[in-house]
Parts: structure tokens; C-alpha cells; sequence
């Protein structure tokens, strides 16, 4: 933070000493008109500001919501592979691991999205897939069928939990604090700027001047708003999760 107020410091510094050197060589010429050259160059370099500024509020969010969907499905297809492999398991170790990924993704749509939507995962995602994990290790499989089936199961499991983990990042990714921000000042300039430049808008000429407020509000706004991947008009939605639900019905015959 001290470092962003010592390069507003320097720039403002920069103009200052710029505005002395050329006042006392009196160099150019006296410019104190609204629509004059300095007014309507501050104007332009406030409004690209304010464009660059918002596009990188717009499309950070955009891009970490496309990941992170694309990351659910990726998860979801492990947990579905590591159904289908359950059927190798000895014993009672396939109806066991079934049961628990059932559990586990059932929980996920239930209970962890609206975790996530705070930014974080429910620790009891994660202690039931370590308790699956840990249960698939200690089966004893004496067979070279049981230990192939285990060591895929397992595998697919691996892939599970590093996708969850990759949720778990993107739950809680957001834009950089000072874009957002920089967004809302830009704005507000942007907003105020014909005033601070000495113009005096009346009668019609405020009709444009407050569209362009109401839609500059309504875009500042939206970046804040997009700013959690699974909250918002971007949020990632559980399908993936449900998809696989409705996948494990179909591999276990409709049971």
C-alpha cells in the first residue's frame, strides 16, 4: 500500500513540477477552459483508464469461472471412473467404495455449495475422502483382479482429491483487491470529471452524463458481483456432480 501511495505521490509530483518549470520559463499558454486541451486529454487518459481497468475486472473473473467448471467436470468424472473400477474390489469393498463416493458426491451438491459460495470447502468433504481413501488401502486383495481394481480405484481417488483441492483454490480466488478498487475510482472520475474540469451541465446536457453514470454504476457493480467464482451471475453451478449422481444410478443398474 505505501508503495501505490508513493507512485500516486511521484506522478502527482511529476505534474506539479512541470506546471512550475514551463510557468516560470512561461512557456505555452494559460488553459482554464472546460473543453480546453488539458481538460479533454485528462478526460481521455481517465475513460481508457477506466476501459483497461474494467476489462481485466471482467475477464479474470470470466476465465477463473471457465476453469473452475471445467475442473468440476474433471472431478466428477474421476469419482464416476472410480465407481466403475469398485466393481474389481473383493468382498464387500466395491458396495463399500460405491456407497462412500455416493456419500461423498451426494454431500458435495448438497452441503459443500453453499460452503463454497463463501469462499471455502467444508472440512467434512475432505475427512470423508480421506476416510474413503484410507478404507480402499487397507482392503486386503490377494488376487491379481482385486489388487488391479484397487490400485485403479486408488488412482482414480488421487485424481479426485487433486481436483478437490483445485476447487478449493478456485472457491476461493478473487481479483486482485486493487482492481476492484481502481474500478470504483476510475468510475467515480470518469463520472465527475466535466465538473472537476469547470463545466456546468444543464437542462438536457444532463441526460447523457447520467446515462453514462446509471451504466457505469451498473458495470462497476457487476464486477463485484462476478468477483467468486461460485457466487454471482458467473457462479459454477453443481451439474458435473449431479451428472455423476445420475451416473452411478445407471452403472448400478437403477438400484
Amino acid at each position: 500500500m505505501v508503495a501505490y501511495a508513493l507512485a500516486v505521490a511521484a506522478a502527482v509530483s511529476v505534474v506539479a513540477l512541470t506546471a512550475l518549470v514551463f510557468k516560470i520559463a512561461s512557456k505555452g499558454s494559460p488553459d482554464g477552459r472546460a473543453d480546453g486541451p488539458s481538460a479533454g486529454h485528462a478526460g481521455s487518459m481517465l475513460s481508457a483508464l477506466f476501459l483497461l481497468v474494467f476489462a481485466i475486472a471482467i475477464i479474470v473473473p470470466w476465465t477463473t469461472a471457465d476453469a473452475a467448471r471445467q475442473n468440476t467436470h474433471a472431478e466428477s468424472r474421476a469419482a464416476v471412473d472410480a465407481y466403475w473400477s469398485a466393481s474389481g474390489l473383493p468382498g464387500t469393498g466395491a458396495e463399500l467404495t460405491r456407497a462412500g463416493l455416493r456419500d461423498y458426491v451426494t454431500f458435495v451438491v448438497d452441503d459443500e455449495w453453499q460452503a463454497m459460495r463463501q469462499g471455502r470447502l467444508h472440512p467434512v468433504g475432505t475427512e470423508r475422502l480421506d476416510a474413503l481413501r484410507t478404507r480402499v488401502v487397507s482392503m486386503e486383495a490377494t488376487s491379481t483382479q482385486a489388487l488391479e481394481a484397487r490400485t485403479e480405484v486408488l488412482g482414480h481417488l488421487a485424481t479426485l482429491s487433486g481436483a478437490r483441492a483445485q476447487r478449493a483454490a478456485d472457491a476461493a480466488s478473487t481479483p486482485p483487491p486493487g482492481v476492484l478498487i481502481l474500478t470504483l475510482v476510475t468510475g467515480v472520475l470518469v463520472i465527475v470529471f466535466p465538473f472537476l474540469a469547470g463545466a456546468r451541465p444543464r437542462g438536457a446536457a444532463l441526460l447523457p452524463l447520467l446515462a453514462m453514470a446509471a451504466l457505469l454504476g451498473f458495470g462497476t457493480y457487476l464486477t463485484w458481483d462476478i468477483s467468486h467464482v461460485f457466487d454471482g451471475p458467473l457462479a459454477v453451478e453443481p451439474d458435473a456432480f449431479r451428472g455423476a449422481l445420475e451416473e452411478f444410478t445407471r452403472i448400478a443398474g437403477g438400484v
